[in-house]
């Protein structure tokens, strides 16, 4: 292949590309999307295939050493499947073949002894590569027909060399740690970059350079430099289609800067935002109306079932005054033993819910009128005397929480336990032991 003759048509094919560019996005720029800035990967078509054609060379652009001299100009082909992820990152399966070789033709200190020239048969070369569109956010342009990217990532390489002019389809089976496989297998990692033109919202024309390193010095059948690793490069052409429902936009092309601008400004969204402005209003109005208490009673009027209540003048929930207390009636806190007796359950010092209302007026009395009591607490004959006075002691102790927590002063309360003490009732009845499971509250 002349490669002469392939520039000058890689040239013409990119001008005309240019040109139907130019129109596309042209006719293009007036199709609107309904597409959201944070709407989601949904919204949008994120698969494409792409097909690409191009020259493979034993050579690459950051130089680095070679065991041949000169590169030849050899076809190489593939297809390639993305995923687009976001608006500027992507994840592409890639899948190439071609012919890698090279000679010595100039000579030179690079040359090896013997070594005329190289084949290599690139069955094929399989890798995954992340894909990062620089340009996609563009500042200048509401919508991209240009976008920059760089591409990294792993792949797995199957070739066989031959030198000096031999075929390396006419090679035996030889390789493999059997010596029956037809192909070497290396790992190696792609690097590249390129530029991509906008030929339609389902089309672009794309334009790539890969770098290869691959990790073995056997690429070119020479394993000369058991040091270094051999490389090669593929420079590209191909035309990539976007593959999903016409009816969404492409996330390739997709400017969120754009985006953005245009739901901030959209018509409909800034009447939203008025009419919720107003509705803000209309609820705060309404808000101070509730508000509102013109005789400064404290009750809004209109919950104010008597306005115009004097000023100072206490009033209830309804704003009605409210009618004078009584004036307190003394109390005869002479004796405090008129209280009934609070029971218990047997072996428990739990009160019961129907002792809280004589623990109530009991608390009432203490509070209003001060005063000492004492509580004495006592149990039936059950169980061993030692644990039944402890028994006694609990009793007491839980009315005397209770009048504490009820908001007598716990200096007002002495508790007593008596055990089996001081019966009211014999303990040879199950009716009399219910009745000595009791405590009594005496005046100090």
């Amino acid at each position: 292949m002349n490669y002469s003759t392939l520039k000058k048509g890689l040239a013409a094919s990119l001008v005309a590309l240019m040109g139907a560019t130019t129109l596309a996005t042209a006719q293009d720029a007036s199709t609107s999307s309904s597409a959201k800035v944070f709407g989601g990967r949904g919204q949008y078509r994120t698969w494409s295939l792409g097909v690409n054609g191009g020259v493979l060379s034993p050579f690459i652009a950051i130089g680095g050493t070679n065991d041949f001299t000169n590169a030849d100009v050899n076809l190489g082909y593939g297809i390639s499947l993305r995923k687009q992820l976001g608006h500027a990152f992507g994840l592409e399966g890639n899948v190439f073949r071609g012919k890698i070789s090279g000679t010595n033709k100039d000579g030179g200190p690079a040359a090896l002894p013997g070594l005329t020239s190289f084949e290599t048969e690139l069955a094929y070369a399989a890798d995954l590569r992340g894909v990062v569109n620089v340009a996609t956010v563009d500042f200048l342009r509401r919508e991209n027909s240009v976008n920059f990217f760089v591409t990294a990532g792993y792949g797995v390489a199957a070739y066989r060399a031959a030198l000096n002019g031999a075929d390396p389809k006419d090679l035996p089976e030889t390789f493999g740690k059997d010596g029956d496989k037809k192909y070497i297998k290396e790992a190696y990692i792609p690097v590249g970059a390129g530029i991509k033109f906008k030929v339609s919202e389902r089309v672009s024309f794309n334009l790539g350079y890969t770098m290869h390193f691959v990790d073995a010095d056997n690429l070119d059948g020479v394993w000369a430099k058991a040091t270094t690793k051999d490389k090669f490069s593929y420079g590209y052409a191909g035309l990539e289609f976007s593959l999903g429902s016409k009816s969404k936009p492409n996330l390739d092309w997709v400017n969120p800067l754009a985006l953005m601008y245009d739901e901030l400004k959209d018509p409909s969204l800034r009447q939203e935002v008025e009419a919720l402005k107003g509705r803000v209003a209309n609820i705060e109005k309404s808000v101070e109306d509730l508000k509102k208490d013109s005789d400064g009673d404290g009750v809004a009027d209109q919950f104010d079932k008597c306005p115009g209540t004097p000023a100072g003048t206490a009033v209830d929930g309804s704003g009605c005054p409210l009618p004078k207390a009584p004036e307190p009636t003394a109390v005869n806190t002479s004796n405090l033993t008129g209280f009934e007796t609070i029971q218990f359950e047997f072996n428990s010092s739990v009160l019961k819910t129907e002792a809280y209302p004589t623990l109530d007026k009991l608390s009432s009395v203490l509070r209003e009128n001060g005063g000492k009591v004492t509580v004495n607490g006592y149990a039936s004959s059950e169980g061993t005397a030692a644990y039944n006075l402890k028994l006694s002691k609990d009793r007491a102790n839980s009315v005397k929480t209770y009048l504490v927590n009820s908001g007598v002063n716990a200096s007002q309360v002495v508790t007593k336990g008596h055990g089996e003490a001081n019966p009211i009732a014999s303990n040879d009845t199950e009716e009399g032991r219910i009745q000595n499971r009791r405590v009594e509250s005496a005046r100090n």
